[in-house]
């Protein structure tokens, strides 16, 4: 089945209101977990590793979801989270105040490629469901490499697409049959949008980050996994 592109922003109002408002618990759950085992494989050499203080950036952070549960998990780390949607960052700043982690977790607008930190500032990269709305994946990988530093730890989670539409209904009815319209629209979307393990591969090898591990996860996830080299 064909790659279908979709949108690159979500910054309807109404499409924001529902992603930030839906239960995300046990899908985030899980991806902090794969994040926390990819951390400890490649832990930032800084102040005493993964259980010490580092610098992240979360990009294509959503509600900020991922990054609050980033900062919760690791009390020293200071983390910027970046979206391109401007509605979307207002539900990211509503979580990160009210989870109180505004000390170390800070918003970023925008729009790959541009970047709001320095070159090479970053001792972790993580992106959660960014990848399938970039009409050019290659944007994150270069950003990737252009904000880690060398030896920083890299953890994208995003969808894999299906074989089939058939298997896209059925991956809608299974996972988000009792959810919002929009999200349901959305979920459908996202997965006629998202790359397959085998594209994220040659997606690496082209930016130069080959030796970055792809795992498919669960029905309709995938991660990609490593440190960055010198």
């Amino acid at each position: 089945m064909d790659r279908i592109t979709e949108p690159e922003l979500m910054d309807d109002a109404a499409q924001a209101r529902a992603y930030a408002t839906a239960d995300f618990e046990q899908a985030h759950s899980e991806i902090m977990r794969h994040f926390s085992r990819c951390l400890a494989a490649h832990p930032p050499a800084v102040d005493g590793g993964a259980d010490g203080a580092f610098n992240a950036v979360d990009l294509g952070c959503g509600d900020a979801d991922i990054a609050v549960r980033l900062a919760q998990l690791h009390r020293r780390a200071r983390i910027t989270a970046v979206d391109g949607a401007r509605e979307m960052l207002h539900h990211a700043q509503q979580r990160i105040d009210a989870a109180g982690v505004g000390v170390r977790v800070r918003t970023a607008l925008a729009v790959l490629p541009q970047m709001p930190l320095p070159e090479r500032a970053c001792d972790v990269v993580i992106s959660n469901s960014l990848l399938h709305h970039l009409h050019d994946p290659q944007v994150l990988w270069r950003t990737a490499r252009r904000l880690g530093k060398p030896g920083a730890c890299v953890f994208i989670a995003d969808l894999s697409r299906p074989d089939s539409p058939a298997q896209v209904e059925a991956l809608v009815q299974r996972h988000a049959a009792g959810e919002d319209p929009v999200l349901q629209r959305d979920f459908h979307n996202s997965l006629l949008a998202a790359f397959t393990p085998a594209e994220v591969e040659n997606q690496l090898r082209e930016a130069g980050l080959g030796h970055l591990a792809v795992r498919a996860i669960d029905d309709h996830h995938l991660t990609v996994c490593g440190a960055l080299e010198d």
